[in-house]
């Protein structure tokens, strides 16, 4: 299935998996990209010297292309640099001007792809030299940047973006939603729910499992609330105790909510997670798991089962073929 997406990158298929925090691991990352997509490791909440090692660990793990994911409003220059001495040919900024890194980028000749959620921020993409421009809409899990739907969303990028592809994010979690986004211009989709339920994510298996049995409308926008970590980042969750506590005592701001700075959970090395913190729950953690946030987006009715990340880009291109199949002409 060739777009401009595949083949600026030389892969197969118009996937990519987005970077689901700790949850993108070098196995899930490389897992994709073996299976002929674009696989995704986060490296931006970790020192630079981590960064190296994550990519350093994916390399072993595969030859095709996979992203390095940095916070771009968090001058991650060290990162990139870091990520690109190590072998990374792909850059993934989100949530934040992504000026500063593109020339260091391309002077390194790897590419970038930037995360948009507005015409304005494409533009400054643009005007960054970004070689692929991920719009993600309102329905997206995690952390969500803009307020406009992803059927919105998609045409203006596209329209503007001319010949630099666009991928389409928030809400897809399978080969209709890719279909769909192709006939709107999309070059492809970033999927991040749908590979969080995947066997090799280093997700906790109680918050695969929520996400293999939760409704769409369990899928809440929050404004701030898992805030500890990275205050005033709007995201989207699993409607769990800490949110149905904190909506019981009238929303209140920061300072206020319910049993702030109790810990509810631990790390595997026993470090504590204080409730509202941000990360989402990972492999090997103990406690109330489902206190912690459990990042996922509007499309999560539609994963059903947790499955081998292959299976996934594979399941997810042939509905799309499907899908297509019945409108030729």
């Amino acid at each position: 299935m060739e777009t401009a997406f595949t083949k600026l990158l030389t892969i197969e298929f118009p996937i990519m998996q987005a970077p689901i925090g700790g949850a993108a691991g070098p196995e899930l990352a490389a897992s994709v990209s073996n299976a002929g997509a674009l696989g995704s490791v986060t490296v931006w909440p970790w020192p630079p010297a981590q960064a190296s090692a994550l990519v350093g660990a994916t390399l072993k793990l595969t030859s095709k292309p996979f992203s390095v994911n940095v916070r771009a409003d968090l001058n991650q220059l060290s990162h990139v640099t870091a990520a690109i001495e190590s072998g990374a040919k792909l850059v993934h900024l989100f949530w934040g001007d992504p000026t500063p890194y593109g020339s260091t980028i391309h002077r390194a000749d790897a590419k970038f792809l930037c995360t948009v959620a507005n015409a304005d921020e494409a533009k400054q993409a643009l005007d960054a030299g970004a070689d692929i421009l991920i719009a993600q809409g309102w329905e997206a899990g995690g952390h969500v940047r803009g307020t406009l739907t992803t059927l919105a969303l998609v045409p203006t990028v596209v329209d503007l973006a001319g010949s630099v592809p666009v991928l389409a994010a928030g809400g897809v979690v399978d080969g209709r939603g890719l279909a769909s986004m192709l006939t709107l211009g999309a070059s492809g989709v970033m999927m991040g729910s749908r590979f969080v339920a995947s066997e090799e994510s280093r997700a906790h298996p109680d918050y695969k499992k929520a996400i293999t049995t939760a409704r769409q409308t369990d899928a809440v926008y929050l404004a701030s609330l898992f805030d500890v970590g990275w205050p005033n980042a709007p995201h989207r969750v699993l409607r769990n105790s800490t949110v149905q506590a904190w909506e019981a005592a009238g929303s209140p701001p920061s300072g206020s909510r319910p049993n702030e700075k109790e810990v509810v959970a631990s790390r595997p090395d026993g470090t504590p997670i204080q409730r509202y913190s941000l990360p989402n729950p990972m492999a090997g953690m103990t406690g109330n798991i489902e206190a912690l946030a459990h990042y996922a987006g509007q499309g999560v009715e539609g994963i059903k089962e947790i499955l081998p990340a292959a299976n996934i880009v594979e399941n997810t291109i042939r509905q799309a073929r499907e899908q297509l199949s019945k409108y030729k002409a």
